[in-house]
Formats: C-alpha cells, structure tokens, sequence
C-alpha cells in the first residue's frame, strides 16, 4: 500500500481542490517547528459526516484557544468537506480538518505574521483497532502522564498534545497492545491516547471528568445515549487501582467509535452486554 503522500484523489487547501500529491507545505512552516497546529478527525457514515458543524465549530474554537484565528467559518468547512468527499467519490469515509500557521515573515516561537492554513482530506479507513471491535482492545499503562491544565489548553484539539500519546503508542505496540490509558498530572485515570475511557460495574458506568482531557464529541453523544437508556453515569475522578473493580471496559472517539477493552495492564475486562449494546446503539445511531 502507498503512504498518504503518494494517492489519487482531490485534497481541499486553503480555499480549492488540488491534486492529493501536490498538498504539500515549505519545509519552514511554522507548525511543522513549533507545534502550531489544531485538527479535527471526523467520520462520514453513508454520505453523512457525523456531527460535522460540531467538529467544525470545535476546530475553530480550538484555534482560538490557540491564538490562531482560522479565517474561515462553520458554513465555509462544511462546504470544504462536502467538496472533498464529492471529489473523491467518497460516502464512508474519514475525514481530517487541519488548520496550522504556515511559512512566512516569521521563524521563531513567534509567528504573528506567518498566514494560517487549512486543508481538508478524507480517505477510507476500517476499524481503528482492527479485530479488538469484536474480541476488546488490550492497553498498556503509559509512563506519561496527561498534563495540568494550567501548562496546556486541554479543550484545545492541539497536535502538540499528541506527542506523549505517540511516544505511547509506539511503547504499548512493542509490547503486542492495541493502545495505552493515560493517568492524569494528579495520578488519576485520563484517557487512553486517542479515546475517552468508560467502565462498567453494577450495571452502571464510570468515566474520567473531562477537566484535564478533551471532552470528546463521541464521548458526549455516548453519555447522552446511556442517560436515554436510564443507565446512571458517574463522572468522576478514578484512582488506577479502582480498575480491578470494573467488569467492563469500553474506548469512545470519533475514529475509534465505541471499542471494548479487554485488558489494561494487569487488569482483564469482559466484553459484556452492555458494552455491545452500546457498541451497536452507536452503530444505528450514525448511520441513521
């Protein structure tokens, strides 16, 4: 299989198509040295994108949180990405709003005059997690820690933040796992590096309070699901060791949908019934 610079196919930037292997930027960008840079992963289900105004709305409120006004508005993205899949013949796919500070006047931490950028891309894209859909996801515990919302903008969909989720990635790989879970600045249960976490025990569910991670699309729409099927949710701050109590485990994200978990660490999880009704609830939901 080619690498993503090397395919047919229309990629949106800054305002146009052009050809998928001419979306390219100068090796001084800016966000390529410094991190400036905020995304959006969304997926389209039968021509429909699912929640795509929320994506688009939360990708400009990203760049403002990072200084970054995106000079384009939620009607402007959304006609972006209805181009983009048109041109590629694409109704399921995923799509991949980026917006960054590109190359110009400045080159240093400060980049004021350098014009923002964005580019719209979609591709078709299986299971993020291959097979743990069905059989649940093993995770390591990552050495890194989700950091203090006073260092970082944690509402921000940054790709900074992303690069202990990398650098995690790769160690739980090594080690024959599917992902990594993330405790928090404070020793907390976070995230794991691509996906909010949820838990069951008694029949109810247990999930991290978004006040150190990023409050997840999907992550909202599952808790609305199981407060629609009467199922109490708690969110909460959860102590790692608390992990040997939960029966079941399951991911939320916008690439990763609704995945159980099988395994963290040391501790094992059933893929249970509620799990998969929830798994299949999200599965109707998208795609109705």
């Amino acid at each position: 299989m080619s690498g993503y610079d090397d395919r047919d196919g229309k990629i949106w930037m800054d305002g146009g198509l052009v050809d998928w292997r001419d979306a390219n930027v100068h090796i001084l960008t800016h966000a390529l040295h410094y991190a400036s840079s905020v995304f959006e992963g969304e997926r389209c289900y039968d021509g429909k994108v699912f929640k795509s105004r929320e994506h688009s709305a939360r990708l400009l409120k990203s760049g403002e949180l990072m200084d970054m006004a995106i000079p384009y508005t939620v009607d402007q993205i959304e006609a972006a990405k209805r181009e983009v899949l048109e041109a590629n013949g694409l109704t399921n796919a995923y799509l991949r709003v980026v917006a960054f500070r590109g190359a110009g006047e400045d080159m240093g931490v400060a980049a004021s005059r350098n014009p923002i950028r964005m580019a719209v891309t979609a591709w078709e894209w299986g299971n993020y997690y291959g097979d743990a859909k069905m059989k649940g996801a093993k995770l390591d515990i990552a050495k890194w820690k989700r950091p203090s919302p006073e260092t970082i903008p944690v509402a921000a969909k940054a790709a900074g933040l992303y690069m202990i989720c990398t650098m995690s990635k790769h160690a739980a790989e090594a080690k024959g796992c599917s992902d990594a879970m993330f405790l928090d600045y404070r020793g907390y249960v976070a995230e794991a590096t691509g996906a909010n976490i949820f838990f069951v025990k008694d029949g109810e569910i247990h999930t991290p309070l978004p006040d150190s991670i990023l409050n997840g699309l999907t992550r909202q729409t599952v808790i609305g699901m199981l407060r629609d099927r009467q199922i109490k949710v708690h969110e909460r701050h959860i102590m790692p060791e608390e992990l040997e109590g939960f029966e079941q485990c399951f991911l939320t994200g916008s690439a990763a949908e609704v995945t159980p978990v099988g395994q963290i660490g040391d501790y094992n999880f059933e893929v249970g019934a509620l799990t998969r009704e929830i798994s299949e609830g999200y599965e109707a939901l998208v795609r109705a």
